[in-house]
């Protein structure tokens, strides 16, 4: 008998004693998912450092009986283990180079999930005078003053979003004294940028998560080109075979369903006093604006 063959009927087995012990004398109990095995779910650090996945992966697995395994990177990073077959499934939120992955063939099915938005926060005394400028007026006047400003330099969806918004705005920082990279994710980046009394660029939803224990201030929000909009991609198994696309397709049909999409709508907003995502799934594209 070959592996998978025997991999089987142990689960078969597994599902049928569970089920006898569930009837056993009359007692009513919810049967259990049997166990399939894992995933790796390769996703932007907003959705970890926010607590959204301690909150989706448990029920997931208690669904579908699948374990994920997250690993919490920049999407640029996620999309590159994507290509490497070092992923079977990815939660990122990097347009441009999703579109790219797709079109090289890496990924299998994109669907819409969820957006947020960006925000530019600062410290309180605003020493650029940003406040309520438009995101690339923002950092003109930034570059402008000279004032320290924190990179993630990390080729996420953050940092991909920075340097569109510096090459509109027609500066090119690197190099410059105030222009500074943490090649880290946006928590430990915030805290940076707070050490520092800097300027950064970040998702709303890891800045609520943290403002506690921050003293800067949001300066700039509600510009379009701020919408933060993350999408799931499963990974194909044609360009990597190796990659267990039927744990890939449960987490993918979960987390575009109603039960996450519910969890999603309502995340952060007994704590934050606001969701800190929009449910957009089964939408034709997220709709700009703060949550």
């Amino acid at each position: 008998m070959s592996a998978a063959a025997y991999r089987a009927v142990i689960l078969a087995l597994v599902a049928a004693l569970l089920a006898v012990a569930c009837s056993a004398g009359g007692a009513t109990h919810t049967t259990a998912v049997p166990a399939r095995g894992s995933i790796i779910l390769a996703t932007t650090t907003s959705t970890q450092d926010s607590g959204l996945l301690d909150v989706l992966l448990p029920l997931f697995e208690k669904r579908t009986g699948w374990t994920a395994k997250p690993i919490a990177v920049g999407s640029g990073q996620a999309m590159t283990m994507g290509r490497r077959g070092d992923a079977d499934v990815l939660l990122v939120h990097s347009p441009d180079a999703e579109a790219a992955f797709m079109n090289d063939g890496y990924g299998q099915e994109r669907q819409l999930v969820m957006h947020n938005d960006f925000v530019i926060v600062g410290p309180v005394s605003d020493p650029a005078a940003t406040r309520g400028k438009s995101a690339t007026d923002a950092f003109r006047a930034i570059a402008a003053r000279g004032s320290t400003f924190i990179s993630r330099g990390d080729d996420s969806g953050t940092n991909a979003l920075e340097r569109k918004l510096w090459s509109t705005a027609g500066i090119d920082p690197k190099g410059r004294g105030w222009y500074q990279e943490s090649g880290q994710g946006m928590g430990a980046t915030l805290q940076i940028a707070d050490q520092k009394s800097a300027y950064t660029l970040s998702d709303r939803a890891t800045y609520l998560s943290l403002r506690s224990n921050l003293t800067l201030l949001v300066l700039n929000e509600g510009d379009g080109a701020f919408l933060n909009v993350y999408h799931v991609i499963t990974v194909s198994q044609a360009k990597n075979p190796g990659v267990n696309a039927a744990g890939a397709r449960a987490f993918a049909d979960f987390i575009v369903g109603k039960e996450a999409q519910d969890l999603i709508a309502t995340f952060g907003k007994e704590k934050y006093g606001q969701p800190l995502f929009v449910a957009d799934a089964g939408k034709t594209d997220a709709r700009p604006g703060a949550p």
